[in-house]
This record gives C-alpha cells, structure tokens and sequence, in this order.
C-alpha cells in the first residue's frame, strides 16, 4: 500500500472503540474579539498583533513558525499556549489566492505532520500552485503543547483491557482502565485539559488567519476537521473563504447517536469488504456468504478472547487488538488485501499481522511509545460533549442497539463509549444545529459507505449550514478528496481555484 496514502488514510481516521470515540463540541458560539464587545477585542489585540518567524523546518520545502493564543479566550490574560505552524509557499505559476489551511481530523490528528507528509506535496500541483499550503497542530496535539496521559507500557496495558466484557469483575476492569486513563491526563496535563475545545481551536484558527495576512479563511478539513470547520463557520460566518468540509460530522447529535451511527457506519463498512472477500480465492473468511463472513469473524474474536495468540513479541494478540486491527483497515478498500492477509494469520495462531494495524491506528512506535493521538482526541472529545454514558448500567441498556446496529461490532463500541464517562474536567459543548448565516459557499462532502463519519452526517451539516452545498461520493472509504475519483477532485479543485461550488447534490462514483 502506498505510503503516502497509508499516512493520509491514518491522518484522517476518526476514532472509534471508545478509545478515539468521535465527538462533536459547542460552547459559546460568539467568538472572543469579535461579537463580544469592545474590551475582549482590545484584550485580544496582542495575539492577532503578533508576527510570524518563519524559519526552516529540516524538511525540504516547508517553513515553521510558533504562535500564541490565550490559554482562557474568556480570560486573555490567564496565560497562553503556543501552536506550531508550517506552511509551503505558494509553487506558480498563476496569480496566488491566499493561504490554504487544512487539517486531517482525530480529534488529535497532528496537521503539521499531514501538511508536510501529503497536503503539501499530494495536493493537485494547480491547488499547490496558487496556494501557500499551512497547518497547525491544534492546542493539545503533537507540537502544541500535547496533551499526555499514559506511559508507553500503560499504553499497551490499556489497549489490551477487555472491551466486551462477560461478567462483573470484566466490566470492572474495563472501568478502571477508563478511570487510570482520565486520572493520567489530569495529572500530567491538567492545565491545559480544560482549554482543547473544539471552539477554542476554531478561535486560533482565526488568529492564524489574520498573521498569515488573508481577510478571508480558506480550508479543507477531513473527518473531525469538518466540524472544526463548520464551528469557525458560525464563530466567523463574514471570514468564511472557500471551505471544503469532506468526511462531514453532524454537530447537532448527542455523543450516544454519533457512537451509535458510527457503529452501524462501521458495520456497513465491513459488508462491503466480505462481499468482496468472499469473491477472492485467499478470503479467510469463507467464499459462500457475507453472513458466513460475519460470523467466521465474530468466531475468531471470541476464540482470542479465550486465548490470545502470540505477535512474535511480548503483546499477544487479544480481541480488543484484533479488533482495532479490523477496524482500522475498513477506512480504505486498498487496505483490503492486507486486512485477509492478517486475519488468515490470526486464524494459523500468528497475530502480527493484525497486531501492526493495531499498532498503526494507535500510532504506537516500535520503541513502545506512542503518539499523542490517543490522549488529545479523548480529551477533545470528553470536553466537547457530554458522555454517552454516566455508568456502566446505562451501557448494558444500550447494548441491543449498538448490536442491532452492528453484530459484528456493537457490543464493543457500546462498551468502550463508556470512556468519557471518568472524565475529570465538566463538557463545555452541547449538540446544536450549525448554520453559519451569511457565510459564503461552503462545500460538504459525504461518502455514501463511509464507516467513521456516515453519509448522512453529511447530508444533515449540508442541510443546516445557511450556505452549504452537497457533493456525493458513491463509494467506499473514508473521504473522498484525493482518492481516485476524478468527478470529486474536479469538483473541489474548481471550487477552490476559481470560487464556484459544485451544483448542490452533485454525485460522483
């Protein structure tokens, strides 16, 4: 698999299994500086006053740059964070058009990483040509000031804990691996745990707009950064440039429904890849059915639950790795061959294979470490939106809809949205309609089997924005922009060149 794509695939993956639990958030929608009065923008003058340091990065083509914004928007002067920027310079030929900003979802996804590894060099060359492509890693994520919670081994320890559990002292456990997580991220990160939400960081959005000289905010947000986007829409709706908002989230859901649709999302993802599999002659799965297929894999996971088999190092493969494994290849059909390749190892007791896709969705290093991925799209999420679930109780009530929802899945999507539930800091979101009245053309795009942000998410975003027009891909895979299909890229790539939107309700296969 190409690694390019690998990266952006893994980029925009929107997390599931309670462990990255997607999440939408809302807060105030009256943005410091802004509608708020004369004194918060005076408070507000130093930031947006401040001038950017280019220098160079250590990667050929990219510049970085610090910036500050206010720890508090509510109190400017309680402190600041510090973000990390990075852009590459607008390429020619052609009259530039400003800055275009993007940012490849989690929540925790790192932006500079996707700029530098793929936007920045991935993008059409006629994008890359008018535009100075920039990131920034939002508050709490990779290089701006991240947010920590566990040792690398705790890690390990964490992601193994039983995520379907059978019988009290299991529920327990898994309870208890939620609450040394949330205690962790308290203690290692407590003052900037309140301060990640996804309104803040739509505010520093802003302040990056300004430094970077453009009146207007040009962007394109895969997955979670969808509803970044949309969130600075209706903070911001007169700064609204070209806004590409592809994979798209529905802020007006409660956390259980975006568990819930997400698992059915998943489910649908999964009977398109055992219809596939089932036509290919190294299917281990079977070769007669869907359902056969299904079942052979609900088969496997229960026989890891009773006995983990050996990766060839110290972790076994438990059902929890397993199925993260399987979960992380349903975010791209070309991940496919690799996703039977390990399942047929798991089944000859060999489970490296679905161990290292495991590993590559946690972000987890050969050395043991892991990313910061993990912990700042908990602590996103967890503050974004009340929990799914208070307790344990309401998760076992919930249990026949997340199964209906999914056989294949439910009872552990159920079981792990349980997570926020030991958050240590009180959600400043609630769900709400976002319209962003009065902001330009904002283009939602929705994948017609995407497992992580299902389609109609999409439809509904493009519904209530005041502007938003909706262009489909009929297909597989999570997002569309810069996968394969012409219809989709021409669209986007018109729209960002030259201003126009596709017709609302266009479709591409």
């Amino acid at each position: 698999m190409d690694t390019r794509r690998l990266l952006r695939i893994l980029a925009t993956a929107l997390g599931t299994a309670g462990l990255l639990v997607s999440g939408c958030s809302s807060g105030s929608t009256t943005p410091s500086g802004s509608a708020t009065g004369s004194a918060a923008a005076e408070e507000l003058k130093p930031y947006y006053g401040q001038k950017l340091r280019w220098r160079d990065c250590g990667v050929e083509g990219f510049q970085c740059a610090t910036m500050k914004a206010p720890l508090d928007y509510a109190k400017p002067g309680d402190g600041d964070v510090e973000l990390a920027v990075s852009r590459a310079k607008a390429t020619g030929p052609g009259k530039r058009i400003g800055s275009l900003l993007v940012n490849p979802g989690g929540p925790g996804g790192s932006a500079v990483d996707y700029l530098q590894g793929y936007a920045g060099i991935g993008y059409p060359a006629p994008v890359r040509a008018r535009y100075d492509m920039v990131s920034v890693d939002p508050r709490g994520v990779a290089r701006s000031e991240p947010v920590e919670c566990l040792s690398g081994k705790d890690m390990d320890a964490y992601t193994q804990v039983d995520q379907t559990p059978d019988d009290k002292g299991e529920v327990a456990e898994l309870r208890a691996s939620f609450e040394k997580f949330a205690e962790g991220c308290e203690k290692r990160s407590g003052k900037i745990l309140p301060h990640v939400s996804t309104v803040e960081t739509a505010r520093d959005m802003d302040v990056l707009r300004s430094l970077l000289g453009d009146e207007k905010l040009h962007y394109v947000g895969a997955s979670y950064g969808t509803f970044l986007g949309a969130t600075y829409a209706d903070l911001f709706p007169a700064r609204v440039g070209r806004l590409v908002l592809d994979g798209a989230m529905d802020p007006s859901l409660p956390a259980v429904d975006i568990n819930r649709d997400q698992t059915a999302g998943f489910e649908g993802a999964f009977q398109s890849f055992a219809a596939d599999c089932v036509k290919q002659t190294d299917c281990p799965l079977g070769t007669s059915s869907t359902a056969g297929a299904a079942t052979t894999l609900k088969e496997l996971f229960a026989e890891l639950d009773s006995e983990p088999v050996p990766t060839g190092e110290t972790r076994q493969l438990t059902e929890s790795l397993a199925t993260t494994g399987v979960i992380a290849a349903m975010y791209d059909e070309a991940a496919w061959p690799q996703l039977r390749e390990a399942v047929a190892g798991a089944q000859r007791g060999d489970g490296s294979g679905l161990l290292a896709l495991a590993d590559s969705y946690y972000e987890r290093e050969p050395s043991g470490e892991y990313a910061n991925l993990m912990f700042a799209n908990a602590a996103v999420n967890c503050l974004d939106l009340a929990p799914a679930f208070d307790g344990p109780a309401a998760a076992e009530k919930a249990l026949p809809e997340f199964e209906k929802a999914s056989p294949v899945f439910g009872r552990g999507f159920a079981w792990a949205a349980l997570n926020c539930g030991s958050w240590p800091v009180d959600p400043t979101g609630t769900p709400h309609r976002t319209e962003a009245e009065g902001a330009a053309p904002i283009v939602v795009v929705g994948t017609t089997r995407d497992p992580a942000t299902p389609y109609k998410w999409a439809e509904s975003l493009a519904e209530q924005l005041s502007s938003g027009t909706l262009l489909t891909y009929e297909g597989d895979g999570h997002t569309a922009y810069g996968r394969g299909s012409d219809c989709i890229d021409t669209a986007i790539n018109t729209y960002l060149l030259e201003g126009t939107p596709p017709k609302d309700g266009k479709k591409c296969t």
